[in-house]
Formats: C-alpha cells, structure tokens, sequence
C-alpha cells in the first residue's frame, strides 16, 4: 500500500417539479463547486451520437417508439460517470423519478463506492407555480420574457427591448396543464422524498424565493455535503 487516499466523487440530485427552477441552480452549482450536471435527456442524446453500446440500445427503442428502460438509463449513466470529469462530482437532474430508479442507482453507485451525499428537493408552492409558468409570454421577434402578472411591457402591446408587437406563448404553458404537470410530479416524487428521507440524505429548499437566496441555501447544504 502507498498510502494514498481515494477520493470518492461526491453524488448529488436535485428534486423540484417543472418550472421550480433545477436547470438554473444546477448550473450555477456547477460553476461554484466544479460538479457535472447530468440531465437524463442530454446522457440519452449523447448515448445514441457517440454509438455506446448503451446509446444503440436506446436508439432502438426510442426508433420503435418505445420508452426506453430504466436498465438503458443505468447503464449509460454509468458509462458518463466513469468519465473523468465526474470525478469532480455530479449534479443528477431528472433521473431518479421512482423509487424503483432509486434502489437501482444506489446499486449502481455501490460498483465504486459512491452514495448520495445530498437529494435536494426544491419545495414550491403548486397555486403560485401554476401563476408564474401560466403567466408568461415571450416576445416573438427578440425573445424577451413577459408575464401577466410580474412583468408587462411598459407600453401594453410593444416589446421593451425591440417594440416589436407579435408576442407568443408555449402551448403548454396553460394552467391546466402546468396543474396536471405539478400533480404527476407529486405523485411519482412524494414516495421519493420518503426514500431519501429514511436514507438521512434529503435536504428540502424553499424555491419561491428570489434565485440569488435559493442559491446560497442550496450551496450550504452542497459545501456540507462534499467536504
């Protein structure tokens, strides 16, 4: 033995529904600590362009219009996290959505003695969510964000930043749909903040605040985690 000390990468995920801010404060977590972001959609894409053996197995299954198994999602997680640049540590955003998926990533971790040092759920509140993601609108000459209630242009009709006067909505930015959104999320995630919660691993931010304060809240609970 040489005496030398292995370094475990830490393994984080962030919990929080559609609209409750993940991407965000996951790159700025990024930027701040040095960790990976892995975001189930972009390891899918990336799979399949690279030709992993992993990513041709999605490939076919998503070509037959299949969802693809979570067994796929486990093994090109972890060919990305063998990765070098991982060994700075991850952010997982989108994956695990289940229990099920939750028991197999800890299994996965295990291969190299790595566990979940932090599963961080950004708490919201659905009636203001649904008000804030049902609200808003974009300029569509410039791209400019607009929103019903928080954000008008000074003159009604005329983009701030353009004066463009053509403006749109996503189609599902409707608040039926961010209401349906918010209550598949809380039935598929309630069983996973118990999961983590009986593991001593989940923390819980109140994400309605301003993103600066949500930040800081969640880089403490990051800086414990990973010293």
């Amino acid at each position: 033995m040489d005496g030398a000390t292995t370094v475990i990468a830490p393994v984080l995920i962030l919990l929080g529904p559609p609209g409750a801010g993940k991407g965000t404060q996951a790159r700025m977590l990024e930027e701040k600590f040095g960790l990976v972001q892995l975001s189930t959609g972009d390891l899918l894409r990336e799979a399949v362009a690279q030709g992993t053996e992993a990513g041709k197995a999605a490939k076919a299954v998503m070509e037959a219009g299949e969802l693809v198994s979570d067994q796929i999602v486990i093994d090109i997680l972890r060919d990305r996290l063998a990765q070098s640049d991982c060994q700075r540590g991850v952010i997982l955003d989108g994956f695990p959505r289940t229990t099920v998926q939750a028991q197999a990533l800890d299994k996965l971790l295990e291969e190299s003695g790595q566990k979940i040092d932090a599963a961080i759920s950004l708490d919201v509140d659905d009636a203001a969510m649904v008000t804030r993601i049902s609200g808003r609108y974009t300029c569509a000459g410039c791209g400019e964000g607009y929103h019903d209630t928080f954000k008008q242009p000074a003159t009604a009709g005329t983009c701030d930043k353009c004066q463009g006067t053509d403006f749109k909505r996503r189609a599902d930015d409707n608040a039926e749909t961010v209401a349906s959104r918010l209550e598949a999320y809380h039935a598929q995630t309630a069983p996973l903040i118990d999961y983590y919660a009986k593991a001593g691993a989940l923390s819980r931010i109140d994400a309605m605040g301003a993103i600066d304060s949500i930040a800081a809240d969640l880089a403490a609970i990051v800086k414990t985690a990973t010293a």
